[in-house]
């Protein structure tokens, strides 16, 4: 990050001197110090040339000049690549720095699952203050209780998070009640569990509501405050199935595509605002095993593999993410390779290689067994 900084002013200067080089043969300004004051006694520049010869002049010093430009921005690029693979690199084998994060105040989407109140909990080891969200208000009272024996300060709220009125009214009455959030965690996120066509409207709106939506209301709700002081940091709880897809969760997939994206254009305003001092973490596991996609499985030789993650096992890496300021992890590493090559891979050949993995047909067990619960009056239809 230093080094970024330190490229920046060299960077601009330079830039600045050759923009002043063209614009000055372009546009007579007395203030630039290119154009002369002729003496009385002395013909100008202009009148002793033809007006074709100093036209051609004049897009010749500006053509130059653009191209320099360029020649220098794409040399600080390869120099800002170099020094981002290899830190990539370094960081791959060495511990990064921690940040500290005693007193912060984090604001946990749904806390009352299993992912969340890990999270919670987590974070208040760190000694950071919270403040829990969640639709099941049974469910976050329990994260709470367990996070205050940590001795931290614990705030829980009941929110649904597929109503934007509900969030902002409730993100009014933390700044009121609280304080104002440094750390932003959208975690909260559902899945309907029905094919496409035997779905109803209601679930995939919710889905998309819940794990898409409202990830522009939170943030439009909390980052004005951390755009203020230049300081915060907005964790995105995605998926792997938000960098590549699968059969019947097209409601799943979608949003967390939508996530993704969404969670990267933010990363990149905020950049192109200079606004360094806020940090972003996107978070992308595989499967993990919290009981919401119950049923799902890959080829049996290759789940032995890759089984679905431990709870705490993907929420303990997410944290050395968060508070080494990395700005993607995927969970575990090898996600990264199904990521990769369906973007270099031919369509066919991934539809092979999903074939081979059984991830073509890996949610139809999870699909039956939510008909099944559904049947039963366990779970609602709508």
């Amino acid at each position: 990050m230093n080094v970024h900084t330190s490229q920046s002013a060299p960077r601009s200067s330079t830039k600045k001197a050759l923009l002043l080089v063209a614009s000055s043969t372009l546009s007579p300004n007395p203030v630039h110090t290119s154009y002369i004051k002729w003496s009385s006694n002395r013909t100008p520049l202009t009148e002793t040339t033809s007006p074709e010869l100093g036209g051609l002049l004049v897009w010749f010093i500006s053509f130059t000049c653009s191209i320099m430009i360029v020649i220098v921005d794409l040399l600080l690029m390869l120099i800002d690549l170099t020094y981002s693979i290899i830190s990539a690199i370094i960081q791959t084998f060495l511990r990064p720095r921690l940040k500290c994060i005693d007193g912060e105040l984090c604001l946990i989407t749904g806390a009352g699952g299993a992912l969340g109140r890990l999270f919670a909990l987590e974070f208040a080891k760190e000694g950071a203050h919270l403040v829990l969200w969640d639709c099941n208000t049974a469910a976050n009272e329990r994260t709470a209780e367990l996070a205050r024996e940590l001795g931290v300060k614990v705030h829980a709220y009941t929110v649904d998070l597929s109503k934007r009125h509900s969030i902002y009214q409730a993100a009014d009455l933390v700044r009121a009640e609280v304080g104002e959030v440094s750390i932003l965690v959208n975690n909260a996120g559902v899945v309907a569990g029905r094919r496409l066509l035997d779905c109803p409207d209601e679930l995939l709106e919710r889905t998309l509501l819940v794990n898409c939506h409202a990830l522009f209301w939170m943030t439009k709700a909390f980052l004005p405050q951390m755009k203020a002081k230049n300081c915060g940091h907005i964790v995105t709880v995605a998926s792997a199935l938000g960098l590549f897809s699968t059969a019947c969760v097209e409601d799943y997939c979608a949003s967390k595509y939508g996530a993704v994206g969404f969670h990267e254009s933010l990363t990149h305003e905020l950049l192109a605002e200079n606004l360094d001092g806020i940090k972003t973490t996107l978070v992308c596991p595989y499967i993990v095993d919290t009981g919401m996609f119950a049923g799902c499985e890959i080829r049996k030789e290759i789940q032995t593999l890759i089984p679905p993650l431990e709870p705490l096992y993907t929420v303990q890496q997410s944290m050395k993410a968060i508070l080494g300021e990395q700005q993607m992890i995927c969970i575990p590493r090898l996600m990264y390779i199904p990521f990769l090559t369906r973007a270099l891979l031919p369509w066919d050949a991934n539809v092979a290689t999903y074939r081979f993995m059984g991830g073509d047909k890996c949610m139809l067990p999870f699909i039956k067994n939510v008909e099944l619960k559904t049947s039963n009056g366990l779970i609602k239809s709508s």
